[in-house]
């Protein structure tokens, strides 16, 4: 029974503390600042992380697993190729809206902070991007195998700019808190992807 009080305390203390590194930053977010969220001693902290760069690493994880989940919602029942790109592109609407993730895209505010903080991140950061280029990519080439899709699309350019259009559209929407930056490249990104991916005649 203990164990898994012990357990939950953990969760807890990695959700509160996912939310607070989004929001506010790895090196700006101290203990004390996931103590007062968390409700928890020092202690109480340390008694389930040996530093802050387990819980922060651990935090990451789970933002990128929260990521993952809205993806996975956002593509259930999707069919094709072009209609599943816009699906990837409507989880970075819901960011911009602020309505999924405290914070924006974890990927990008790990990344761009991971250089100063910690070399740890900066490589987790680079595997969840993979992950997320990875997925467009490969419904790009499920695309071209069904035929659904021009044979010479280059996944790799198509995914790259995709990518590229939505992490700078949020960092603008959410500098001048407006999603309609966000608006503007998914509309761009609609006239890309007809361009980059349908049958030419």
């Amino acid at each position: 029974m203990g164990n898994r009080r012990g357990e939950q305390t953990k969760a807890l203390i990695v959700q509160k503390a996912s939310k607070l590194f989004n929001c506010q930053g790895y090196a700006a977010s101290s203990i004390s600042d996931i103590m007062h969220e968390t409700g928890l001693g020092k202690g109480g902290i340390y008694n389930h992380f040996e530093s802050k760069e387990e819980l922060m690493l651990s935090a990451f994880s789970y933002s990128i697993e929260m990521m993952t989940h809205h993806y996975s919602e956002a593509l259930a029942g999707k069919k094709g190729c072009l209609e599943r790109l816009l699906a990837i592109a409507s989880v970075f609407e819901g960011l911009a809206e602020r309505e999924l993730l405290p914070g924006g895209c974890p990927i990008m505010n790990a990344a761009i902070e991971a250089d100063d903080v910690d070399p740890l991140l900066r490589e987790k950061a680079r595997e969840a991007m993979d992950g997320l280029l990875g997925m467009v990519r490969s419904v790009i080439q499920k695309g071209m195998e069904k035929g659904e899709i021009r044979q010479d699309a280059d996944p790799e350019f198509v995914a790259t700019v995709f990518i590229s259009t939505l992490e700078g559209a949020l960092m603008l929407s959410k500098l001048y808190w407006n999603p309609e930056y966000m608006k503007r490249a998914v509309r761009h990104l609609q006239s890309f992807l007809a361009a980059e991916l349908c049958q030419t005649i």
